[in-house]
Order: C-alpha cells, then structure tokens, then sequence
C-alpha cells in the first residue's frame, strides 16, 4: 500500500509540474464542509496563557489567577473563543508548574481554588471557554504518590517506574540502567538512596515518570480529568504525549540502549540519541483514545458543549496524525500542528524563509491530514521563540494573517497579537531548568526564558504587568512601543490588524471555504478562500525584504473577477476599498493584502 500511495503521489506531482516546495497550486477541497458539520472549536480562536507571565493582581512580581480574570474582558474584545492555561496546579516550580505536586489543586502563589471557581465563573459570563494543561507523563518527586512509591507502599510500589541497576564489573560502581537522556540534559536515571533503586525521569530530576504500564496509575489520573471537568473546564492540553510511554524491559528485565543519532557530540544533549524506546510508542496513541472517550462520555452524562483535547507533541507527522483517531475510534480533536516551528529552516531562524518555504510547510500538514478532520495553525509558544524573532520582525503581521486565514482552529501564544519578540535574559536571570541544567556559554541554546517575558499591558512601569519593584523574569525594554494601551490607541497596529482578522476569520468563506495556495515565485504566497454563494477572500503576500512588480496571482488561483482590499498592512503603502488587479501586483517588501471579490 505504501508504494501504491508512492506512486499517486509522484503521478499526481507530474501532472502538476509540481514538486513540494516549488511555484504552483495546491487546493484542498473539504468534502461535507457545511455549517451544520461545524462544532464550536472547529471555528474557535484559542489563546493561549502562561500564567507567571500574564497578569500580577497581588505586586508579588507573578502573574496569578485574579490577574487573568481581571484581563478577561480583554481576551473577549480580542474575539478569543477558548484560553488554556499552562499549569497551576501545586508545585515547587522546578520546571514552573510541570513539575506537580498535587493534580488536585492550585499552586499558592496563582490562587486558591475559589479563585479557580471565580475564573471559570467570570469565564462563562463572557461566553469564553477556560482549557487546562494535562501533565500525564510525570509529577514532582515532592508528590505524595512518589513518596509512597519510594517506601514501597501497598498499591504505590510500581506507580513509577523504578529499576535497581548493574554493578560495573570493573569499577564496582552502579551504573544506571539504560542510556537514556533526558530532555534537560544528562541521563534519565537518579539514583534514590532510601528506596535503594533509579528512577526514570525524562525531563528534571525532580520530575519522576508514571508507570502507564500499571493500570492505577491510567485510574488516577483518569480521575484527575474528571475533577477538572467536573469544575468546569471546556478541555485539556496535554504535554508532552510523547514520553507517556517507553519499552518494557526485555526477560531478563535490562532496558535497551538507544542508538547514537549523529546530530551532536555533546553526549549530555538528549539530541545525542535517537529516542526510538522511550518516545513514540504506539501504547501513547491508545491512551490518548481513551482521554477522548472520557471526554465523550462525560458529556453525553452531563451534557453542555464539547469538551475538547489538545496534544502537544514534535514527533514525525505520520505519528501526529494518527492522534486524530483512525476509522473506529475517536483520538484528539487538535493534535497540534507545529509546521511553522519546526518546519522552513528550524525554529531558531526562518527569517529568509521564501514563498516555496512558506507553501512546503501549509502542505506538510494539510497533505497528510486524514480526511475528515480539522486543521490547526500554532505559530508559537511558552517553549519556543517568539513568533517576530523567528520569522523576523517584518513578518509579524503577515504571520497573523497567515494563522487566521488558513483553514481551520487558530492558537495564539499571549503577546503575539501584540507583535511581542525575544527578550534578551542574562545568565543571572536565568529561571528555565532546560537552561540552568548546561552553563554560562551555551544556555541560550536551550533556554525558554525569552519567551516568557511579562505580558505587556501599557507604558507604565513592568508594562503594567506588576506593581512590584521587580518581576519573576525581566520585561522586555521595547514595552514602552509594544503595548495593548499604545497599539490600541494607534491608527494602525499589530493589535488592531489582529482583531480585523479575527473579525474576517468568522465569515462564512474563511469557516467553511475550500483553500487554494501557490508560491507564485520566490517572493510571492498566495491563498485563495472560496464558497460557493459567499465573497471570495486572496491574501497576498510578498515574504521577502525585495520588492517585486507585475506579479500575476490570478492564474495560479483561478481567482477571476474583480477584487478590492480588504486589509493590509502597514508596509503593503495602499489603502483599504481600493481595486486591485490580481494579474498585475506590485509588492513591497513584506506587503501583504486581503482582497475581497466585488
């Protein structure tokens, strides 16, 4: 079957003249594309939240939950459908709430579970859904579950996965049981001395793995999913799906080593291995199947909308795809598409990204995605460059219009409507575990920190995040321009383009519209959006710091007729209700327009 599949693909490519990546076509066309078939996160806008850095209501420097609740009324201008928040559950902040030590309450220095209660209360006043991060892979080690697992109590022996060793037969040391690296750099192994075994860890020391391998354990934390929804949220994130799962010991009960992956000398990076036993398995796939039943049944008792899923993971798109589900069972509403940051040239740097490149990642996801299902565009994240400094600064807004324009559910990372990017966080100020786990000359390869920067509210001093002398990270020095206060009192905006598209994005065409896009040239993306009886909507834009004349953008498209602009911005140098003809385009450098058909 694979090279059946091969072989149409190579001959629909040939009767194209196309090949990934070059100048031409692609239409996907959604089969039952109607109205009726359309639930509400299919359409939805969501936004997503980093509490520590959103809003400080208490001046102790950290964002907290009467701090979001209190920016509510922003996220509803802003035309937010759904928020998920990065966690808030009890932690001693390891690795800022990855690391938890209670799935059953709220971290003390974010609030209080009545504060929880008032969030989603205030929430459901404004018609906005509130999304929780699901930690499934790992808790802290200062968990009572872990402490019960090290004394080897009845019911909690196996509720991580545990391991004695071997002893060197040349040293006499004991070595830990597998090579295996965690995300943070060295190995997934930590000896514990009262229990007398290692443990597996595959991200901080502190954040001990669970044993999916032992039915409790999917017990508990099915109970935890349950607690939540019985609270009141409209669905989960859930990290890190990948790690879930790893190899069972063979019958000796040793733990396979895994095979140098050749992309670093460094052997403490976890890029040093190929991680084909401890990422990927295909158990993980099965148990996110199940999370979706429970989120199935829960609402077929209780009723209300969908309770979504969203799964975070990097893996190959093969693997992501099949979270979607497969013909008899239900998987995850959103796995989330990270094309546009893993794809182009990396997620440090797309900043000459062309058209080609630009048309080669849209592909990647909507060529593969099984038929069906509902296409999702992440530009961006807590654990990831800002979108500006990726991309480059001149392509903030293109980028926003690109996430809005496309088919399918938009997830905005807090501060990229505003146009936020990197702030620069010394050594000293350094809080990210992924980046305090290397030293003082190599952790800007790995540190999440900049990215993480207080929100930035107005000009007034810490951006109106905190009225505290200082904030848990440094706020970036270009708050005093990119602020929500100054870019909504602005003619023009990042903020104010944004909300534009939101607008648009909820008109029939752009909901339900088939999708057509072509790298005209190096320079020049395209995307049409068409519904039969509805406007048709063209985005243009020229990706690159070089102006380019006489570009025809009709032909490729098929988009005949006359058009008028509907948005553009600032560099595009036209104004909005003028014609354009589609068959003779001059572009500035990053110029970009939404035309609308007369």
């Amino acid at each position: 079957m694979a090279h059946l599949l091969k072989l149409l693909v190579t001959l629909l490519c040939l009767a194209l003249s196309w090949e990934p990546g070059q100048s031409a076509a692609i239409e996907q066309e959604r089969a039952g594309s109607s109205e009726a078939t359309r639930d509400w996160w299919q359409v939805a806008q969501f936004y997503q939240i980093y509490p520590r850095s959103f809003k400080d209501s208490n001046g102790d420097g950290i964002g907290d939950l009467q701090g979001i609740i209190s920016k509510l009324d922003y996220l509803k201008e802003l035309g937010v459908t759904a928020t998920w928040l990065s966690p808030i559950f009890t932690s001693p902040m390891a690795d800022f709430g990855y690391d938890i030590a209670d799935f059953f309450d709220i971290q003390e220095e974010y609030g209080t579970l009545d504060d929880f209660d008032q969030l989603i209360a205030a929430a459901n006043e404004r018609g906005l859904k509130i999304i929780l991060d699901f930690v499934p892979n790992h808790s802290s080690d200062e968990n009572v579950w872990f402490q019960k697992s090290v004394r080897r109590e009845k019911g909690y022996e196996d509720y991580y996965v545990w391991h004695d060793g071997y002893v060197n037969s040349s040293t006499g040391q004991r070595m830990p049981p597998s090579n295996w690296l965690q995300a943070f750099r060295g190995s997934a192994w930590e000896w514990n001395a009262q229990r007398g075994q290692y443990y597996l860890h595959q991200f901080a020391v502190k954040q001990p793995d669970l044993n999916y391998r032992n039915p409790a354990v999917v017990a508990q934390m099915k109970r935890v999913l349950t607690y939540w929804l019985d609270r009141g949220v409209a669905g989960f994130r859930i990290d890190a799906v990948p790690w879930c799962f790893e190899v069972v010991p063979d019958a000796d009960g040793r733990y396979p080593d895994e095979p140098l992956s050749g992309y670093t000398t460094d052997p403490d990076d976890a890029a040093y291995l190929k991680h084909i036993y401890t990422q990927d398995l295909i158990e993980t796939v099965d148990m996110v199947y199940q999370w979706r039943q429970l989120l199935d049944d829960y609402q077929r008792i209780h009723g209300g909308d969908t309770r979504v899923l969203m799964v975070e993971t990097y893996s190959s798109l093969d693997y992501v795809m099949k979270f979607y589900g497969n013909r008899t069972t239900k998987g995850a509403q959103i796995p989330f598409n990270f094309q546009f940051i893993v794809g182009g040239e990396g997620n440090k740097n797309n900043t000459e990204l062309s058209a080609n490149g630009f048309v080669k990642i849209i592909n990647s996801w909507l060529g593969q995605m099984p038929a069906g299902q509902t296409a999702n565009w992440v530009m961006g994240n807590h654990d990831q460059r800002r979108v500006g400094s990726r991309y480059g600064e001149g392509r903030i807004d293109i980028m926003n219009m690109l996430q809005m324009f496309l088919p399918g559910v938009s997830i905005t990372y807090q501060g990229e409507e505003l146009g936020m990017t990197d702030g620069y966080i010394s050594w000293a100020d350094t809080r990210d575990p992924a980046a305090c786990n290397s030293n003082e000359t190599i952790y800007q390869q790995f540190t999440r920190d900049p990215a993480r920067t207080p929100m930035q509210w107005s000009s007034e001093a810490n951006a109106g995040f905190s009225t505290n002398s200082s904030t848990w990270l440094p706020i970036n020095p270009n708050y005093v321009a990119v602020n929500v206060a100054a870019e909504s009192a602005a003619d023009t905006s990042h903020l104010k383009l944004y909300k534009q598209l939101v607008e648009l994005r909820k008109s029939k065409t752009l909901q339900y519209g088939s999708t057509r896009y072509a790298a005209i040239n190096e320079n020049v993306l395209a995307i049409k959006r068409a519904l039969s009886g509805q406007p048709t909507y063209v985005l243009v834009a020229n990706v690159l710091d070089s102006q380019v004349c006489g570009v025809n953008v009709a032909s490729e498209l098929y988009a005949s007729g006359s058009y008028k602009i509907k948005l553009l911005n600032p560099q595009a140098k036209a104004t909005v209700g003028n014609s354009v003809a589609l068959n003779n385009l001059s572009l500035p450098p990053y110029a970009a327009l939404i035309v609308e058909s007369v």
